[in-house]
């Protein structure tokens, strides 16, 4: 079982970021919960950790989290192009090309987008070879 419930990212339009995460997280292995007609999305992989996306509590704009990401595993390299070029496609920009990361570690395989809120999301592949 994961330590980790959840983990909820701020959004300002949740009908764009169910459209761009249905997708990015669906190259990844993830599916969207069935949810009541109004609720923000949320995704799983297998479990917990689910990943929600609401606007803020507090009624004020969604902002993303300076210094903060979040990084999912990427089964395959191929899977990490296709996360990021997924996310590109859905109106997410670009924050690292896939590629290698030596700096972190031998087989370290990843990919840095930001989705359409600024959200800054990973996906990042340590098999080697693949």
């Amino acid at each position: 079982m994961s330590i980790i419930s959840h983990i909820t990212l701020g959004t300002n339009d949740t009908e764009r970021a169910g459209l761009f995460y249905d997708e990015v997280l669906g190259v990844l292995g993830f599916e969207r919960l069935p949810k009541p007609p109004g609720k923000p999305p949320a995704y799983e992989k297998g479990g917990m950790p689910t990943i929600y996306l609401y606007p803020p509590e507090d009624g004020r704009p969604s902002t993303w989290g300076n210094g903060t990401h979040i990084a999912f595993v990427a089964e395959t390299k191929e899977a990490v192009h296709s996360f990021h070029e997924a996310a590109l496609r859905l109106g997410g920009s670009c924050a690292g090309k896939p590629g290698p990361r030596p700096h972190y570690g031998e087989n370290y395989y990843a990919a840095y987008v930001r989705d359409p809120d600024g959200n800054k999301l990973q996906a990042v592949c340590y098999a080697a070879g693949t």
